[in-house]
């Protein structure tokens, strides 16, 4: 289920009418009601949520310059950010950090997560690994290491967790320092022995419980659970990309009195946020996040060499560059969903997607002199034929590949030699990169 959608279709009935009565508010609680529980949400943090905003809605004093309508969808959102807890500003000092959770909670890939994070703020990291249960959790643990850019640690062979960490920690040199401990299935006394081992070695300053958006409130116990075997200062949500109950294990979170720190919004190291519930509660009901938009253009900008993508000449190669750039901003989903577009039908965000991947494969299937020149593709079919194998498609689609490059070639080319229509446009797309397309002058 889509939470986000289910809000927005139940505020929209209230935001459609001509006026709201009382009668319209308590409607609207109902609706409330059906959404966040088939969502997975304690359904006594709900009533408990209706009652507060039913009373605020009706009998707090509504601010002059909203109407009702408005006075209404403002407490809903406050009351939603409530329920899903504090925000999270974390430290970017010296630090060590314990990882802990069960099996599937996606805990090695957090770890990675975490190090990207603290590598793009301009610190040093490294990777503990502790995990001895789980088979190759060493290795895929330095894998990721080495592509994030982190250092790696372990001692292989030995069986005792602390002792990996306790050897880790007279080589390391790193600021952040974290450790990716071993799961199970469950919370068992063995793994509490474990953890606390570890922790006396690592005597860390954060401690985080990672867990599953798609386990909804039963995230709220096993956080109770973990604190009590390991107190934790944090919980790292995992799969909030995709999971129906992320509103459950949020809310059952916060409820438990743990605090959500950091959540992860897809597969690649970059794909995690420091938790904001404004922004999140915020997405759920369409506003757009700008912010995060542009903090993510910023270090997109940080990593890219911004030469290649300037350009006085569109080739099939500053194309790929522009791509590549573009890919980094996140899913398409994710983009739509920080400036507002929401709705964006499920199934054209799909084939954008596909296309766009169909397009890297192509490329990756040319020849350099290809890429310079695309008119070598045009006077040969057996280049298309070769590059149709080498990516996987059709020769059809290769050639509607080269027919929408065409496409963009020629508009570039009308951008250069005509100042008013570039004018035009550029009004159009509401000054777009500062009021000038990337590579006019």
């Amino acid at each position: 289920m889509d939470l986000g959608k289910k809000l927005r279709e139940a505020l929209s009935k209230l935001t459609n009418r001509p006026y709201v009565d009382a009668d319209d508010v308590k409607a609207l609680i109902k609706d409330l009601q059906r959404v966040l529980i088939s969502s997975d949400v304690s359904v006594k943090l709900v009533f408990a949520l209706s009652k507060r905003i039913e009373e605020r809605a009706l009998k707090s004093e509504k601010m002059e310059a909203l109407t009702l309508k408005e006075h209404v969808t403002k407490i809903v959102y406050e009351e939603l950010v409530n329920l899903m807890g504090r925000s999270h500003t974390p430290r970017l000092d010296k630090h060590k950090i314990l990882m802990c959770g069960l099996y599937g909670s996606g805990k090695t890939t957090s770890c990675a997560k975490l190090a990207h994070f603290y590598k793009t703020k301009g610190l040093s990291v490294g990777l503990i690994a502790a995990d001895t249960d789980r088979p190759a959790a060493q290795e895929q643990l330095e894998q990721l290491a080495k592509t994030v850019g982190a250092s790696y640690y372990t001692t292989k062979g030995e069986k005792i967790p602390a002792k990996i960490v306790s050897e880790a920690l007279k080589k390391a040199k790193e600021d952040v320092l974290i450790v990716d401990s071993a799961g199970r299935s469950a919370l068992d006394g063995a793994l509490v022995e474990e953890l606390r081992d570890v922790a006396n070695v690592l005597k860390p300053e954060e401690c985080y419980l990672v867990i599953s958006a798609d386990i909804g409130q039963v995230a709220g116990k096993q956080a109770t659970e973990f604190n009590s075997a390991v107190p934790l200062s944090g919980v790292f949500v995992t799969k909030m990309d995709g999971s129906g109950k992320g509103g459950g294990a949020l809310s059952s979170v916060a409820a438990s009195n743990a605090k959500i720190s950091f959540v992860g919004v897809g597969e690649k190291p970059n794909d995690i946020e420091v938790y904001n519930s404004e922004k999140f509660v915020g997405r759920l009901l369409g506003v757009p996040d700008i912010g995060a938009l542009m903090e993510k253009i910023k270090e997109i900008s940080a990593e890219t060499d911004l030469k290649k993508l300037e350009t006085d000449e569109l080739t099939i190669e500053s194309f790929y560059e522009q791509l590549k750039a573009a890919k980094k901003l996140g899913p398409l989903s994710s983009v739509f969903s920080m400036i507002g577009a929401v709705d964006v039908p499920k199934e054209m965000v799909q084939q954008s997607e596909d296309k766009l991947k169909k397009f890297e494969s192509m490329i990756n299937s040319m020849t350099k002199q290809e890429k310079k020149d695309a008119s070598l593709l045009k006077s040969s079919p057996n280049r298309i034929v070769r590059i149709a194998n080498g990516s996987g498609c059709s020769e059809k689609e290769v050639r509607e590949f080269l027919s929408q490059f065409e496409k963009m070639e020629k508009m570039m080319n009308m951008f250069k030699k005509n100042r008013g229509f570039r004018k035009k446009m550029e009004k159009m797309m509401g000054g777009m990169s500062g009021g000038k397309f990337p590579g006019m002058t």
